[in-house]
């Protein structure tokens, strides 16, 4: 790993937990000990000229969900640490693929120290760029490069969502929930796995009906979507989708306003959307499970300053230590200790959560 040489006398704070790392093929388990995402803090008694950049994925930076999780952290980081937006601290945005690769050369042009891909979308871009920059320092978010000058940041997405699950199981009043991913691949199968096997956990009478929306970006596909679920009898989805996810809120709340005699819930993804499920009656976000995108981001950005960067590497964040969660919400009493329950046994080996379905 190469040292990387500050312009500026750094002094972090210490709360940055404990990183563990190794390569391998396996995006979230390729890691031999959980890491944490606790908060990580990173403020400093001083200004320093360290610069992070991101660029998104299709979703954009205010998808509420993904993206706009990263740039959170990057951008409480960047103001912890006196920088200013747009030379200490950027984000680059990306309306599709073809933003990608433009997007990098623009934030190389513009001098930031690291830049993250956020989206296992961008890993072709990024490991384009990292060849044609080899000294150049890169990230990738949810998917794994073998570049030197690139460090892998994965999640155990799959815990999370097996946790939603189980609150959906013993939530649901029709005994059918739905699931709504972006595009097919490892990632989202990676959501839906453990969604899936969280509701057979609590009860394998429950159906969970799957679609996919084949976008992050595009709220009028999970609108319809969620319509056609909802007619059909589902009264809780759980979308792994993006900015995809704001039609099926959107549908949720726009039925809710006007018939609210059947109670629907959304699960969110990715960052607490509680807002989004606000409506004049109430709220239905029944919970939703957290990816600490921007504390991960943070920690290995704190760990390029004071040790040196970690390319090559893979860091896996779990539920062990707060890497992905589930989020309380509106869940009851009752249902809230079985998730516990259920979450201590996957944390201490008794449940070992399903990752894939999905094959290429």
């Amino acid at each position: 790993m190469s040292k990387i040489k500050l312009r500026s006398l750094l002094a972090i704070s210490s709360s940055a937990l404990l990183l563990a790392a190794c390569s391998g093929e396996d995006a979230s388990d390729s890691s031999s000990e959980d890491t944490s995402t606790e908060d990580t803090g990173g403020e400093t008694s001083e200004s320093t000229d360290f610069s992070v950049a991101m660029v998104t994925d299709e979703g954009g930076v205010d998808d509420r969900s993904f993206n706009q999780s990263a740039w959170e952290g990057i951008e409480q980081w960047g103001k912890d640490n006196n920088l200013d937006e747009g030379t200490g601290y950027a984000y680059y945005q990306s309306d599709d693929s073809s933003d990608f690769v433009p997007n990098f050369n623009q934030a190389l042009a513009d001098g930031y120290d690291i830049i993250y891909g956020i989206g296992y979308l961008l890993l072709d871009s990024v490991n384009q760029v990292a060849d044609q920059n080899p000294d150049q320092h890169f990230g990738i978010v949810d998917d794994i490069s073998d570049r030197d000058n690139v460090v892998s940041l994965t999640f155990k997405d799959h815990q999370a969502a097996f946790l939603a699950g189980v609150a959906a199981a013993e939530t649901t009043e029709t005994g059918k929930v739905g699931f709504i991913g972006g595009i097919k691949g490892q990632v989202i199968d990676r959501f839906q796995t453990g969604f899936e096997a969280g509701v057979a956990h609590a009860d394998d009478s429950v159906e969970v009906d799957v679609q996919y929306a084949e976008s992050f970006n595009d709220a009028g596909i999970g609108q319809q979507i969620a319509a056609g679920m909802f007619s059909n009898g589902a009264d809780i989805i759980y979308h792994a989708a993006g900015a995809v996810g704001n039609g099926v809120f959107t549908e949720a709340r726009n039925r809710m306003e006007s018939n609210g005699d059947d109670q629907l819930w959304v699960i969110g993804v990715d960052r607490d959307q509680e807002e989004e499920g606000n409506y004049d009656g109430g709220n239905l976000t029944l919970t939703s499970t957290l990816k600490e995108v921007g504390n991960a981001v943070v920690e290995s950005t704190t760990q390029a300053i004071d040790e040196g960067f970690p390319g090559g590497e893979t860091i896996a964040y779990g539920l062990e230590k707060g890497g992905v969660e589930l989020v309380r919400g509106n869940i009851s009493d009752d249902v809230w200790s079985s998730v516990e329950e259920a979450r201590e046994s996957v944390i201490n080996g008794d449940i070992e959560v399903p990752e894939f379905t999905y094959s290429e």
